[in-house]
């Protein structure tokens, strides 16, 4: 059963990974840089912040659910991390600081800093799980089972995004032009956390 939540972790985490987001994001901008051993860092600081989102959601499943105001706050602070970064994001590949070039060379920080600013895991986390609870897919009512399932959560987003980092690698000999590749996160980044509002205020 440990071994099955575990697996079941980290499939529904790789899986979850995939949709275009902050995080996934700035990983494949890193591989397209050719930037590998630095995105293989930021992974490692993104499974490491995963786990206590993943916990979070899991321990206090019925306290966060029971309040849609603290729903909803997820929602804005992830339009809010998103459209920020975006233009940073742009504002840096136009005219990089000393600050930002000194993040954008360590993989690990940058990872733990935009992982702690981009809690969507845990509403995420919270539905998945519920849902695997109701299907009687996965039973976390002993402590090796729920540390199990959320071990596998951290494996499931880091196997993605090194992924992630080695296809953009491979596929970096398409983008010649340098500026595209260091304009096309910010930009993509920008839209989504405009969506993200437009969502948000319209719901």
């Amino acid at each position: 059963m440990v071994l099955q939540v575990f697996i079941i972790g980290a499939f529904f985490s790789f899986i979850g990974s995939i949709p275009p987001g902050t995080l996934n994001i700035l990983v494949f901008q890193l591989g397209l840089e050719q930037k590998v051993k630095i995105a293989l860092r930021f992974a490692v600081a993104v499974a490491i912040i995963e786990y206590p989102y993943t916990w979070i959601a899991v321990e206090f499943e019925d306290l966060i659910t029971s309040s849609p105001v603290v729903l909803e706050n997820f929602q804005l602070l992830a339009a809010i991390v998103m459209t920020t970064l975006g233009i940073f994001s742009l504002w840096t590949a136009k005219k990089p600081s000393a600050f930002s070039v000194k993040l954008q060379q360590s993989g690990f920080r940058r990872g733990l800093i935009l992982s702690i600013l981009n809690p969507q895991a845990i509403p995420f986390w919270i539905g998945v799980t519920a849902y695997l609870k109701s299907q009687g897919w996965i039973d976390l009512t002993t402590s090796w089972r729920l540390h199990s399932y959320v071990f596998g959560t951290s494996v499931g987003v880091f196997a993605l995004l090194l992924l992630l980092a080695v296809m953009a690698q491979k596929v970096s000999g398409l983008f010649q032009r340098n500026r595209i590749v260091s304009l096309l996160p910010g930009t993509i980044l920008l839209a989504l956390g405009l969506f993200a509002f437009y969502q948000f205020f319209s719901s």
